[in-house]
């Protein structure tokens, strides 16, 4: 997604809850609904979360230093598990207390009429809110699935907007049935069960926002997609054969480190390899401009160590790499060894 597709959406969904939250302080103020109570909280929160995803979105933008040397694009992912943090604990478990004691000691809902008309302006603001965030994803979302998206999107933004999104208008509906429940029966109860219904709601998707961020957190490869651009572009059948084995790694949302072990023919020179390491890392950077941090180390590779399977475990992950990458078992002569791993800059240009 772009950056300026997320802020649009956390923009409108900020401006959104801020209107909501104040709307439905005060209809809890007038009623006594604790379903309006918490709401109001659920609101509070969101307006919070969407904070805290624009000051990820800000400092993500910060060079990179010494001590920090590929950036500080992981941020964003930082702070979208934050979010999921407020939302389980001052959204979830604030409503589901609320609720529990509102069943345990219900009373009646004063000026009826303050709730519902809170309820259906807070319906309509949310889906304003959740429209804009449909738009925003839709541009980047392709043919995936929803799920699909949300699991799959290396911009943490648009997903957490769309989620909360959808818990707040399933949210508000639960506290319109509730509240409407206990005005038609004269039973305060039903308010409480419809607040501890909100409270099991945010916390779920509080769990599937932590898990998909976590996700991002501990280092997530490019998609499949991007991973067969690069690939195509790495080999010209020339000076570079094959890729014996590749990593990828999201720095950001937004910046791709890739690094690689590639066959070249054994009477090259110096020059021409490192010529062809260059133009690679442009056709690289061609084919996926996120790929940014690229790093190439070539060597020679043997089809007939290969195919023995000497030394996998050599490599990290070398015993699970696919045919399609080169069957690499660490083995291409001096490939995968340690020592050739550590001495890879003196033969790699990074072009970052």
């Amino acid at each position: 997604m772009s950056a300026s597709g997320g802020t649009k959406a956390i923009v409108a969904a900020l401006a959104a809850n801020l209107a909501i939250a104040v709307a439905k302080f005060v209809a809890f103020l007038f009623s006594g609904s604790s379903s309006m109570l918490a709401e109001s909280v659920h609101s509070l929160a969101d307006s919070g979360n969407q904070g805290l995803l624009l000051l990820g979105g800000k400092k993500a933008q910060r060079e990179a230093t010494p001590q920090h040397p590929f950036g500080y694009g992981r941020e964003r992912y930082i702070y979208a598990f934050l979010v999921s943090i407020v939302l389980f604990s001052v959204g979830g478990m604030f409503a589901i207390y609320e609720g529990y004691e509102k069943i345990k000691h219900p009373h009646e809902i004063e000026a009826w009429y303050w709730p519902v008309g809170v309820l259906v302006f807070a319906i309509i603001a949310e889906s304003f809110s959740f429209r804009t965030a449909i738009v925003e994803s839709n541009l980047t979302r392709g043919k995936l699935s929803w799920t699909q998206f949300v699991r799959r999107a290396k911009a943490p933004e648009l997903p957490v907007v769309l989620l909360e999104d959808l818990g707040a208008l399933v949210g508000l509906i639960l506290a319109l049935a509730g509240v409407s429940l206990a005005l038609g029966t004269g039973n305060g109860v039903w308010d409480g069960i419809g607040t501890l219904c909100i409270g099991i709601l945010l916390i779920v998707i509080a769990i599937v926002l932590a898990a998909e961020t976590k996700s991002l957190l501990l280092g997530e490869a490019a998609g499949v997609d991007d991973v067969e651009k690069i690939k195509g572009a790495v080999v010209d059948g020339d000076t570079v054969t094959r890729i014996i084995h590749m990593r990828t790694l999201h720095l950001g949302p937004e910046e791709l480190l890739v690094a690689a072990k590639i066959a070249v023919r054994s009477d090259e020179s110096a020059a021409e390899v490192a010529a062809a390491i260059n133009a690679a890392e442009d056709r690289i950077r061609t084919a996926v401009p996120i790929a940014r941090v690229i790093y190439l180390e070539p060597d020679i590779y043997d089809e007939e160590a290969a195919a023995a399977g000497t030394n996998p475990g050599r490599t990290p992950g070398g015993a699970s790499e696919s045919p399609e990458s080169a069957g690499s078992a660490g083995s291409a002569g001096s490939a995968g060894s340690a020592e050739s791993a550590e001495s890879a800059g003196s033969a790699e240009a990074s072009g970052a």
